[in-house]
């Protein structure tokens, strides 16, 4: 409601009122057309008076502040100076949309506080077991003074294991860290995806054999699926991505890599034959060290942080990946990639040649 109307209504009533009062003592229309107009006429001097300079002026003030602390310096600046015919009303609008987004803000706080307590218990916790471990071992070697070399040996050998596992573990966090940073640079290049999932089942060729798993590409390997992307970081997610499925699929099953054109964009499957992932465990897949079985996750190895990676890597091209699964039957990651269009492909052939 803006101040004239606001200070009128005011005015009118308090000229009322003292008109009827007039009317009920002196019966005579003229004393009450002029005690009207007199009160009507300083009631809303003094009311517009007292109302802007105790009431309006601090209430414009406040909006103000709120309006340009919504806006932030930028837009602030680009704006400028804001003012409103109406500050009582928006000011009213202003605080509920503030304390709106003020309560989303601290539930988002209090999210991040949540998370940073599971990561640094989570990662205190990856820590402790190999470090507790080389401790254990090394002390029972102490003990022994070498008198069972036999046995001596087998310990070294898993204390050895473990400084392995901490190492993976400072590698990946590292890595994670400078993603995260933007120290990592993505170095785009033209290639073939098909060319690289080949590369790749070459490389864990002997371990999916170990696993019993097979490995499948859906596509085939001299078709054009050309993208542009840093091809050693794809290779990384591929890599992480297709030996994920070895460690939770089934001895016998199968992995398998599909292929997908999208407008503008490749879309990357890698489907496995394993145990299925529970729906509501998948929000939180990508998040460090996030375990749905602690224990069979330690047992199988690893650091936690292979799909933190990948995750990071592909939002680093500033691509989105995502994952469908069903208890029992196994699980699907998918991941975008920028496509290169046919038309620009007789420019890229050569060079993916030579």
């Amino acid at each position: 409601m803006k101040l004239s109307v606001l200070v009128l209504i005011n005015a009118l009533a308090v000229a009322i009122a003292l008109s009827i009062v007039n009317f009920y003592f002196q019966h005579k229309w003229y004393d009450v057309t002029v005690t009207f107009l007199i009160g009507f006429i300083t009631s809303y001097i003094v009311f517009y008076y007292l109302i802007e300079k105790y009431v309006y002026s601090k209430v414009k003030l406040i909006y103000k502040l709120i309006h340009n602390l919504k806006l932030g310096r930028d837009l602030r600046d680009a704006l400028g100076e804001s003012t409103s015919t109406d500050p009582i009303g928006d000011v009213e609008q202003e605080v509920k949309e503030w304390a709106r987004e003020k309560k989303i803000e601290i539930e988002q706080l209090r999210s991040q506080e949540k998370f940073r307590r599971e990561f640094l218990s989570n990662i205190s916790h990856e820590f402790k077991t190999p470090l507790f471990a080389i401790q254990g071992y090394l002390e029972a070697v102490m003990e022994d003074e070498f008198y069972d070399t036999d046995m001596a040996m087998q310990f070294l050998k898993k204390a050895e294991k473990n400084v392995d596992r901490l190492s993976y573990l400072i590698k990946d966090l590292d890595e994670i860290s400078k993603l995260e940073s933007g120290e990592i640079p993505i170095n785009y290049t033209k290639f073939k995806i098909n060319d690289l999932i080949k590369e790749v089942f070459e490389q864990l060729e002997l371990k999916a054999k170990q696993h019993d798993i097979k490995l499948i590409f859906k596509q085939k390997y001299d078709e054009a699926f050309v993208v542009s992307a840093d091809r050693d970081k794809i290779c990384q997610v591929l890599i992480n991505l297709i030996d994920n499925s070895f460690k939770y699929g089934k001895p016998g099953g199968s992995t398998s890599v599909s292929l997908f054109e999208l407008h503008d964009q490749i879309l990357v499957e890698i489907t496995d034959e394993g145990l299925g992932i529970n729906e509501k465990h998948l929000p939180r897949l990508f998040e460090r060290f996030f375990r749905i079985d602690s224990h069979r996750s330690r047992e199988i190895g690893g650091s936690g942080l292979g799909l933190a990676i990948v995750k990071h890597i592909i939002e680093a091209h500033q691509q989105t990946i995502n994952v469908r699964s069903t208890e029992g039957l196994g699980s699907t990651f998918g991941f975008t990639l920028q496509r290169i269009m046919p038309s620009a492909l007789k420019q890229v052939i050569p060079v993916l040649k030579s």
